[in-house]
């Protein structure tokens, strides 16, 4: 399944190109009623932008005390998921697998979107899951008669509200091409290829990256400041040379003013790790740096560091170095 090639270079379709110019300028997209389950701090950014851009929102709430705020956005809450069984496309927007797995296939008397959606109607797929979910519920859609494109996303809450999501979708080349009227509204889509899996793997692996690239800033930190010096200087001069990347000059600066305000929560990176770890056993290829980060995302939550982002992963460092510190 995962074993297809592709060119990015000749998939990739920018956000504000003249094909699809409409509705990356934030003009209404020529598509039906959209439902949106999954309104989290992503979510919610998301259907909000949806909504100012023209789409009929419907989004799916569990609690009745967010149905003002959801609202007030410009989006229709609801408690039954029944009601957007007559939407064009879904939009899922979830922690795990488990979650979008209970959406998809249904959970005690409630039915799930493949149950429910009619025919030809597709089910968008944003959240972070593994391959084997992703490929589970592309066969139930299609035993339904319904598309499925997978379409994960790298970007915070943040990039969320300015519309600068980066969009992995994948999926049938025609429901792929129906949905990018939605997701070049949230900002930049690629296209990477049939199979709505490869999407996820993508998305595993470059967050597995962005771990990576966390720990290493935070264990330079450390360092710097056990030595007595002040780090930002050193990560300015990085971010403006050899290390220009988003990674290193968004969260190097929140990794310096020690700001570990929840974006994406530990126990979120570490289910994404763990999954990424879990594809590589599958391919037989070891990523010794993916279980160091696995270990410390464990080691933090273990701390109480469970409720911050996951550039706490330098906290951690930061403690690490105290102790051993103490030690010599």
């Amino acid at each position: 399944m995962l074993d297809r090639q592709f060119d990015p270079q000749a998939t990739v379709t920018r956000a504000g190109s003249s094909d699809h110019g409409d509705a990356a300028a934030g003009r209404s997209p020529a598509i039906g009623k959209v439902g949106f389950v999954g309104l989290g701090h992503m979510g919610t950014a998301m259907a909000a932008n949806l909504a100012a851009a023209g789409c009929h929102v419907v989004g799916y709430v569990r609690r009745q005390g967010v149905m003002g705020g959801i609202q007030g956005l410009g989006v229709t809450p609801t408690m039954d998921i029944a009601d957007m069984f007559d939407s064009e496309i879904v939009i899922s927007m979830l922690p795990d697998d488990d979650a979008v797995r209970s959406v998809v296939f249904g959970t005690g008397d409630t039915e799930g979107l493949a149950a429910g959606l009619p025919p030809g109607a597709i089910h968008l797929s944003m959240s972070t899951i593994s391959t084997a979910a992703a490929a589970e519920c592309a066969s139930e859609h299609a035993r339904c008669g319904q598309g499925y494109v997978a379409a994960p996303v790298f970007g915070n809450p943040d990039a969320a509200k300015a519309r600068q999501l980066f969009v992995m979708a994948a999926g049938s080349p025609i429901d792929v091409e129906r949905c990018r009227l939605l997701t070049d509204n949230l900002g930049q889509t690629f296209v990477v290829g049939d199979d709505p899996a490869q999407a996820n793997l993508i998305k595993l692996l470059g967050n597995i990256m962005t771990a990576t690239t966390l720990e290493v800033l935070g264990e330079t930190v450390a360092v710097l400041r056990r030595r007595g010096f002040d780090p930002r200087r050193f990560i300015d001069i990085l971010t403006s040379t050899m290390f220009a990347g988003r990674v290193h000059r968004i969260y190097g600066n929140k990794i310096v003013e020690e700001s570990y305000a929840p974006g994406f929560v530990m126990p979120l990176a570490l289910k994404d790790v763990r999954l990424a770890l879990a594809e590589a056993e599958k391919a037989g290829v070891p990523m010794p740096s993916a279980a160091v980060v696995r270990d410390r995302m464990t080691a933090g939550i273990a701390r109480g560091h469970a409720g911050l982002d996951w550039t706490a992963l330098a906290l951690v460092a930061a403690e690490e170095s105290e102790a051993g510190g103490r030690a010599t």
